[in-house]
């Protein structure tokens, strides 16, 4: 009596006419009146024997306890103490995902990835990638044809065969290849006290003694010739040589079918999935520097006789890019000494063949040392930084056209620059943050200096001002590091 008295008080009291019970020991609330038609409207919230949608077990005249008939209504404090709510860190709330983020749509699955055409394949198009591939695949087509016109074959075979199966080297340097004679004075031939005569790039003969294989310096640079070197001269001879373009058009011309393969398959991979990843700018901005920072880098300190072509070392500025792409992500890889190990390795094989006859490691070396700067210039934070800063993971909205969480200030900052009131995008920084700047201007600043440290050298200086650096582009073995050097042949 006293549990029924107990549970019974609780219960809403009803009129003895109200109720009836049937006489099986419970009670069972019965209205005696009928319900009014709204009542079995299935829109109603009172419909299914008065239960209510919004709370389907409050019953009319009582409580429902379903199955536990003997359950107790024990009503809550309406004012409890609920324990109190500690935000989280500003950097937990954000997103630690590292690829650029697309914003949600109606047509985002059940994860909230949005499902679109992104391109070939399923994926995003690079078009700076595949743009500057078929440039490429378009020039060497070009120098093939120019061989066959003017050697009667598209690959070099006279007077030797060459091992990439390309052009032969003249006809390169007609072309556009970095060749220091066609772009400034060059001891031993400004100030030769004789007539200096050139392959011509037609010639499938060495013998420069054959009135049909002699031409002058003028004729095989191209592009509207050069002042020719006249017996007597110096090496302050003026107008010299200034075909300064060849820094950056030997980056679209290739030496044969395996050079541009192996250059174009790592470009076509490893360039396309950084171009999706950090946008188009960066990368056209990475790999136009690192090319041309390169051929500069190897018209300083490489052998002036070599030929210089092909897009290898913006290949390495862009693997540059993929190596802080990985230190930076280090702590959200599954293996990463193990990818680490690989790089490393897939690096020194890349600078190990470089020292093979005929190649120009300093581009790679070049190359590589602009990718990393600019790298730390225009990439986002390390994830470990960007947390301790409380900045979003989400770097390159600009790739997806949508902002990630916590965006929103940083771009309100950036807006701050454009709106006038540049100190405002400094204020409030951290000083990790200001740290952190400092690297990466320090960076940009360092190969800047660099890069007018290295352009005014190679002019100012007619050979090369280090005398050990030619170790890094070949092995000492037999004649290998003299094979680049000069072999002029001068007659009267």
């Amino acid at each position: 009596m006293a549990a029924n008295d107990y549970y019974n008080s609780f219960r809403q009291e009803s009129s003895p006419d109200q109720y009836s019970s049937f006489h099986d020991g419970y009670h069972h609330p019965v209205p005696t009146k009928p319900l009014p038609p709204s009542a079995y409207d299935p829109h109603n919230d009172l419909y299914h024997d008065g239960h209510s949608q919004d709370n389907p077990y409050d019953t009319v005249g009582g409580a429902n306890h379903g199955a536990d008939q003997y359950a107790e209504d024990i009503p809550l404090k309406p004012n409890a103490q609920q324990p109190p709510q500690v935000p989280e860190p500003n950097w937990m709330q954000q997103n630690t995902h590292y690829s650029p983020e697309v914003p949600l749509s109606p047509e985002a699955d059940g994860r909230g990835r949005r499902r679109q055409r992104r391109g070939f394949f399923g994926r995003k198009i690079a078009w700076v990638t595949y743009l500057l591939t078929l440039i490429d695949v378009a020039v060497f087509i070009g120098e093939l044809v120019k061989n066959a016109q003017l050697t009667g074959s598209p690959f070099e075979i006279h007077p030797t065969f060459n091992p990439m199966i390309g052009p032969s080297p003249y006809v390169q340097i007609n072309m556009g290849a970095r060749f220091v004679p066609c772009m400034k004075n060059v001891p031993g031939i400004q100030d030769s006290t004789e007539v200096i005569y050139w392959n011509c790039p037609n010639s499938t003969s060495s013998d420069t003694n054959d009135p049909s294989n002699r031409c002058t310096l003028s004729e095989l640079c191209g592009f509207g010739g050069v002042p020719n070197p006249h017996p007597g001269g110096s090496l302050n001879d003026r107008p010299e040589p200034d075909q300064w373009y060849r820094f950056i058009i030997p980056m679209f011309l290739h030496g044969g079918i395996i050079h541009i393969g192996f250059n174009m398959l790592m470009q076509m991979t490893m360039g396309a999935d950084m171009e999706r990843n950090i946008g188009w700018w960066r990368y056209a901005l990475v790999y136009f520097s690192s090319g041309i920072f390169g051929f500069v880098l190897g018209g300083n300190y490489a052998a002036q006789g070599i030929t210089s072509t092909g897009a290898s070392g913006s290949l390495f500025g862009i693997m540059a890019l993929f190596l802080l792409d990985l230190l930076y992500t280090w702590r959200e890889r599954r293996s990463p000494w193990s990818e680490f190990i690989f790089m490393i390795i897939e690096v020194g094989i890349s600078f190990a063949l470089g020292l093979l006859p005929g190649l120009d490691n300093f581009s790679h070396i070049g190359g590589f040392i602009m990718g990393l700067a600019m790298g730390l210039c225009m990439m986002r934070s390390p994830n470990y930084i960007r947390e301790r800063i409380g900045l979003a993971r989400t770097p390159y909205v600009v790739m997806s056209g949508g902002a990630g969480p916590g965006r929103a200030e940083e771009e309100d900052k950036d807006r701050s620059i454009i709106s006038g009131q540049p100190l405002r995008f400094f204020q409030g920084r951290k000083p990790l943050w200001w740290a952190w700047w400092l690297v990466r201007a320090g960076a940009l600043v360092a190969v800047v200096i660099g890069f007018i440290v290295l352009v005014t050298n190679f002019y100012k200086y007619p050979g090369s001002t280090c005398s050990w650096c030619y170790r890094l582009s070949c092995l000492p073995i037999k004649n290998w590091c003299s094979l680049g050097n000069l072999q002029l042949t001068p007659s009267s």
